[in-house]
């Protein structure tokens, strides 16, 4: 089995929303992980400062399975800090 490293942000997304990340303005988000050079900087940027304009990430506490967000973070090769900026800007309900 291959690496997911090299998948679109589009399977990146929906891993997120399987691991109980609901995503709010996201085709908004979407549309500007398309335009960016760098996908995964661009959700980094977005994730630690999207709030300002509407994008977040959110969660059930029941609904999230945070080692499932963070092995999908690994296997997209985000750095340990930024997986940790993600899971502090999860918004759990």
């Amino acid at each position: 089995m291959g690496s997911l490293s090299h998948e679109s942000f589009e399977e990146f997304l929906d891993l997120l929303k399987a691991a109980g990340i609901s995503i709010t303005r996201e085709n908004e988000l979407r549309e500007r992980l398309a335009e960016a050079q760098v996908w995964r900087y661009a959700f980094m940027t977005l994730a630690a400062n999207g709030r300002s304009i509407g994008i977040r990430f959110q969660g059930e506490d029941e609904s999230v399975d945070e080692e499932r967000i963070r092995s999908t973070l690994a296997a997209f090769q985000f750095p340990e800090s930024s997986q940790q900026v993600f899971a502090a800007n999860i918004q759990i309900h």
